[in-house]
């Protein structure tokens, strides 16, 4: 099952659940996802819409969303809207696969040098690609980068 029906699926049984907050989460979800899909279809006429790779980039990025409004609630004094934040997040990451610790991201960013055959700095973008090809959704691509250009330098 993709995530597109994992995520309807989830949207039906908070449906007969009756829970509200979970709801309206999984519906935000759902129209980031056709917002993408409508977006895809604009630029592409065969496109059929997005796949479960970019379902994860879309979830990943509504996480992160929420943490910098969490954050900025906290800062703010507004307690409960940064429980709120930090309640989405809850549901969002159902969908994500498991992030990977500190060993398995430097194993696979070693994994990819290898592969790639990266000597120096100019090799970054073939072994991010990799990385995004591989692992979308199970690291923070923006932790990554610095790690792999100290690596090669």
């Amino acid at each position: 099952m993709g995530l597109r029906e994992r995520v309807g699926e989830a949207l039906k049984q908070a449906m007969r659940d009756k829970d509200t907050a979970r709801l309206a989460t999984l519906r935000l979800i759902n129209a980031a996802i056709k917002d993408q899909d409508i977006a895809k279809r604009g630029t592409d006429a065969e496109a059929g819409g997005v796949d479960d790779a970019d379902i994860l980039a879309i979830l990943g990025k509504m996480t992160k969303q929420r943490l910098e409004s969490a954050r900025a609630y906290e800062e703010g004094g507004r307690l409960d809207l940064a429980e709120r934040e930090r309640n989405e997040i809850t549901v969002i990451e159902e969908f994500l696969p498991r992030q990977l610790d500190d060993e398995e991201v430097s194993a696979a960013i070693d994994a990819a040098i290898a592969e790639t055959g990266a000597e120096s700095i100019r090799d970054m973008g073939r072994i991010m690609g990799l990385l995004k090809q591989q692992y979308t959704g199970q690291m923070d691509f923006g932790a990554v980068g610095p790690r792999v250009k100290d690596k090669l330098s």
